[in-house]
């Protein structure tokens, strides 16, 4: 109903509130098919939009769109080549709600940097109080959503101990994994932190915001979420020394070098070994890469066909795999295709942020163009040792849809620059004659 009722960027912001918020895990069953909370309220407001003239005039096919179509096309395809087709069907289709439609809903909906704005100071405002529970379980033990999971139509399980570190608990609040609890914050932070160019008391509250975002990424406990907090608030951090970024790609290129050649070893094993935010286990992370490479000419064609791939038991001393890096996933379950279309629509996209920051005049445009680029990398870095699944697919995919619209803008303005500049000069000229 309030996808329905409230204007485009707040419904937009509503269909977030209920992927943070609602368990993805408890679903609706219809014979054989699992229908989550946010794939009913997508297709809902999908089907809004798609019956909104206005937005539909406003929409123009990009580049973006179409890498990002190809991306699900080779998604869908090779997994419904070889997954028997009633089950990929279903899979797939699922799939295509928490990607496709989300996607194509951020398209629709962004048409201007007031879209935007009004679209953050919701999103805000909702994972200020999620991160109020994020802290209240680190500090408590008390977790509240565990209890639901028995209700899961695939699995049964029971609320256990909390899981601990350094004392605190690992707050998983609505989510599946304290990893995802943690990353969400994380995706909305630089949107949120874009606030601080608004005038009267949204300046204020920007830094309260993501203040308490901060500290409910921080509230998981998790060393993913941790290393992406970092690498986004070093990149939130250099918008002001915008003259430091080609020096520090510089020097990073260079400290690459060093490093394997000091190490004697990969540069993703030195990385991994000493990333280690959170005790978690990111040396397994580094060895799935090299597992990886070693049987390449088993995955690369169509990945595995949804089977196992073994390693868990060769390598890890588990009964399973844990693809752990989203790029790893994409190649095993679609081979060298998959991983090729996930690396072109980040290529892309950061593209067309570069340019469009690079001609944007408006102060406040550059810096949503700055904020939406350090997503991207914040994203990409945490999917180098944490493949992404449940609402956190959904939330990236309108962030990226919302990339696609913004970019947009600077030509829209431009234009707009343009027909006043050619009525001014024609109203002089009739003025002269």
């Amino acid at each position: 109903m309030l996808v329905l009722l409230f204007r485009p960027a707040h419904a937009l912001a509503a269909y977030v509130a209920v992927s943070v918020w609602y368990p993805d895990y408890l679903r609706v069953s219809i014979g054989t098919i699992d229908i989550s909370a946010g794939r009913i309220v997508v297709a809902v407001l999908l089907l809004r939009c798609l019956c909104d003239d206005r937005l539909r005039r406003k929409f123009i096919w990009s580049r973006l769109d179409s890498l990002v179509a190809v991306s699900m096309a080779i998604f869908v395809g090779i997994y419904c080549a070889t997954h028997p087709l009633s089950a990929a069907l279903e899979n797939r289709g699922g799939f295509l709600m928490d990607t496709w439609f989300s996607y194509l809903a951020a398209r629709l909906i962004v048409n201007n940097k007031a879209d935007v704005t009004s679209f953050a100071k919701v999103c805000g405002v909702v994972l200020a109080v999620l991160a109020v529970l994020g802290m209240a379980e680190a500090v408590t033990h008390v977790q509240p959503y565990l209890v639901m999971r028995q209700y899961r139509p695939w699995e049964t399980a029971r609320a256990g101990p909390p899981d601990l570190r350094w004392g605190l608990t690992r707050a998983v609040g609505p989510f599946s994994h304290p990893i995802m609890f943690g990353g969400c914050f994380v995706m909305f932070l630089p949107i949120i932190w874009a606030l601080r160019r608004e005038r009267c008391n949204w300046r204020m509250w920007a830094y309260v915001l993501s203040a308490m975002i901060v500290l409910g990424a921080l509230s998981s406990m998790s060393s993913g979420p941790w290393g992406m907090l970092v690498i986004t608030v070093f990149c939130l951090g250099l918008e002001k020394h915008k003259r430091w970024v080609k020096p520090a790609l510089i020097w990073f290129f260079v400290m690459c070098i060093l490093a394997e050649v000091a190490s004697n070893r990969p540069l993703h094993h030195v990385l991994l070994s000493y990333g280690n935010l959170g005790r978690g286990d990111w040396y397994q992370r580094a060895r799935l890469i090299d597992v990886a490479i070693e049987h390449f000419n088993e995955w690369w064609l169509a990945g595995y066909g949804g089977v196992d791939p073994g390693w868990g038991a060769m390598y890890f001393h588990d009964d399973h795999t844990d693809v752990n890096n989203q790029f790893l996933l994409a190649g095993i379950e679609c081979g060298i295709l998959g991983v090729i279309a996930l690396l072109a629509v980040f290529t892309r996209a950061l593209r067309d942020l570069v340019r469009a920051f690079k001609a944007a005049a408006d102060e406040q445009l550059r810096t949503i163009y700055w904020s939406l680029g350090s997503v991207l990398i914040g994203v990409f870095v945490q999917w180098q040792g944490v493949s992404s699944f449940g609402q956190n697919t959904a939330l990236f995919y309108i962030i990226l849809g919302i990339v696609g619209s913004s970019v947009g803008f600077v030509q829209c303005a431009a234009a707009t620059q343009r027909r006043f500049i050619n009525s001014e000069k024609k109203g002089l000229g009739g003025n002269e004659q």
